[in-house]
């Protein structure tokens, strides 16, 4: 049996994927529902379920971001809205998917799967499964060396070169990336990923909310309690105070 959590945003697609599970209690045994990855991430690492079934459009953190800082590893099934070509692309890779709307049809395909993966472990012959969403995941991974960050606008996705935003801002779950000339577009990251993802030699978080292009900067002011007040060159010239613990880092960077 599968120790098994349910990471969805959509609390009718996990009462859904809930009830179809429920036709196979031999296989699964469900510990955990999370409605965002960053939610997800959490009850992974402190309930270590054998088996996820995984969103990936999620607010706050996204099915791959939530994969990508796992340190517990479990069997990864996409539940996912997303079209053919990115369902074929996970299809090659080994890792099973449902697409949204889940028939139960293509559940006892999963299930079967599974049932195969667990004969393998347990005759302790080596599933391709294992290695493959491995190498996936590990793909996922932010890195440092990028250019630019991908939003959506309607049905397009855009491509905003670094050198043209100002700086990115978190208000309540969301995290919205800020150009020069004044646009405002919502990402699909934490102000954390974004802290691992962009170069440092560039991009300086300035509090829990704010990660700021250090060569955008207008002017800085000192604040109260050791902290900042950056304005910066963006159309609006936006001004942020920096968090008390982040005063250091402002300090060594610009020497002051």
């Amino acid at each position: 049996m599968f120790k098994t959590i349910l990471i969805d945003d959509e609390k009718l697609a996990i009462s859904r994927l809930e009830r179809l599970l429920g036709k196979y209690t031999d296989t699964f045994e469900i510990i955990g529902r999370a409605n965002n990855g960053a939610e997800g991430l959490s009850m992974v690492e402190s309930l270590r379920p054998d088996l996820i079934f995984l969103d990936i459009e999620m607010p706050v953190m996204t099915g791959f971001e939530m994969l990508a800082h796992l340190k517990h590893l479990p069997l990864v099934v996409f539940a996912t809205a997303y079209d053919e070509y990115a369902i074929k692309a996970f299809e090659e890779n080994s890792i099973d998917y449902l697409l949204k709307p889940i028939e139960n049809e293509r559940l006892e395909k999963t299930v079967q799967k599974l049932n195969l993966w667990k004969s393998a472990q347990e005759n302790q012959t080596k599933s391709p499964f294992d290695e493959n969403i491995l190498k996936m995941i590990e793909a996922m991974r932010p890195k440092k060396a990028i250019s630019s960050i991908s939003v959506k606008t309607g049905n397009k996705i855009l491509l905003i070169d670094l050198q043209d935003i100002s700086h990115f801002e978190a208000e309540d779950k969301y995290v919205f990336l800020v150009t020069l000339d004044g646009n405002k577009y919502l990402t699909s990251y934490t102000i954390s990923i974004l802290s691992e993802k962009l170069p440092d030699t560039q991009f300086l978080q300035i509090s829990r909310a704010n990660i700021i292009n250090t060569q955008k900067i207008k002017e800085i002011e000192k604040h109260f309690n050791g902290k900042y007040q950056i304005t910066m060159k963006d159309k609006a010239q936006s001004k942020m105070i920096s968090g008390g613990t982040f005063g250091d880092a402002i300090k060594e960077l610009f020497e002051i």
